[in-house]
């Protein structure tokens, strides 16, 4: 369910509010590599949160922590960008390229700074800090009309997919869809993770199942690369509408944990 971004900004999040300890914030984590490394983009990123800079023997992730409440960071926004969608990365700068190529990004606004994560070893994850340019001035949807855009999405994706018959032409395709979903980690969420974002996010992860099985592999009824081509455009509004929906559930769900503010754990 979701990526990691999404379990760094919740996590973190609440950390910074008081309402997790920092070992809750390190298991989390662990469900996407037992191993999590930190290091910066630069010298100046470097200088700025005492990380070693990209290149060097890496940081645990305990020095960025330390990092952020150092640098007044108070939350963070979950961003998934993709080529032409850059919104949230604070305009042009060396953060894009990479976001864009891993399609997502934990932003930490007032910080100045976004964590971009990597595989880069089996069971190693590997978080890349940048400084972000400008104000990020990501577009806030609220939850609901998030929520209600996916299922519009999904009805209106409806006839494409039937149109497609990628279950005739794929005969395994449900079981590609349901493994899919069971081969997603299994996350913990802090206590007080409100209900709705995590329906949606469960309901974003069936969708891209969905997504996926339609768009994977050039099969699916699409018998000319001009046919390959129409799929893809007629189910990318279904895609933004899923990360849509999971920007929105994950804002959701940092600005309840911040108003819980437990403080137990400061």
């Amino acid at each position: 369910m979701s990526v990691p971004s999404a379990t760094m900004a919740v996590w973190a999040s609440a950390w910074l509010h008081g309402s997790a300890a920092a070992d809750d914030v390190l298991d989390a984590l662990a469900a996407w590599g037992e191993l999590q490394e930190v290091v910066a983009a630069d010298e100046e990123t470097a200088d700025r949160t005492g990380l070693p800079v990209d290149g060097e023997r890496a940081a645990g992730m305990a020095l960025w922590l330390a990092a952020l409440r150092g640098l007044g960071a108070d939350s963070a926004a979950l961003v998934l960008p993709v080529p032409g969608d850059v919104r949230g990365l604070g305009g042009a700068g060396p953060l894009v390229r990479p976001a864009v190529e891993r399609g997502e990004a934990a932003v930490f606004g007032r910080a100045g700074l976004a964590a971009v994560p990597e595989d880069v070893a089996d069971g190693v994850l590997r978080w890349t800090v940048f400084a972000v340019p400008g104000s990020p001035g990501a577009d806030h949807t609220p939850i609901g009309e998030a929520e209600h855009g996916m299922t519009v999405a999904v009805r209106e994706a409806a006839a494409t997919l039937v149109s497609l018959d990628v279950a005739r032409h794929r005969p395994n395709v449900r079981a590609e869809i349901a493994e899919f979903i069971s081969s997603r980690p299994r996350l913990a969420w802090p206590p007080g993770m409100p209900p709705r974002s995590l329906r949606v996010l469960e309901r974003a992860v069936e969708v891209e199942a969905i997504l996926r099985a339609a768009l994977g592999d050039g099969e699916g009824g699409a018998v000319s690369a001009s046919a390959v081509r129409a799929r893809g455009e007629a189910l990318r509004p279904l895609a933004d509408a899923v990360r849509g929906a999971r920007c929105a559930a994950v804002a959701e769900a940092v600005r309840l944990l911040a108003g819980q503010h437990g403080g137990q754990f400061h």
